[in-house]
């Protein structure tokens, strides 16, 4: 069975929420809104801020620990998708 150009059927196809979850530190600040970040298994990644972390101006600087969704298609580019409050995670009160 031949498939017109670009489309998927849907039990093949990934989302945009399908991307791996790691974490790690910010090491450079790129130009173009572009950071360097090494992850927490020691690999190095180049992220941009998710369209959320843009839309409600949340400040990335060298040094602090982030969240980023990882393509598994292309696992050396990423969306930072959570920066982690100085001092870590608050610990749950359960």
């Amino acid at each position: 069975m031949v498939r017109p150009l670009g489309e998927l059927p849907a039990e093949d196809a990934l989302a945009k929420k399908d991307l791996v979850q790691v974490s790690g530190e910010v090491t450079k600040i790129l130009g173009g809104g572009k950071y360097q970040i090494k992850l927490d298994n020691g690999h190095l990644i180049t992220a941009q801020l998710s369209g959320r972390m843009r839309r409600f101006h949340i400040r990335v600087i060298q040094g602090d620990r982030v969240q980023c969704g990882v393509s598994p298609y292309d696992p050396t580019h990423g969306f930072i998708t959570y920066r982690e409050p100085p001092g870590g995670r608050p610990a749950s009160n359960s």
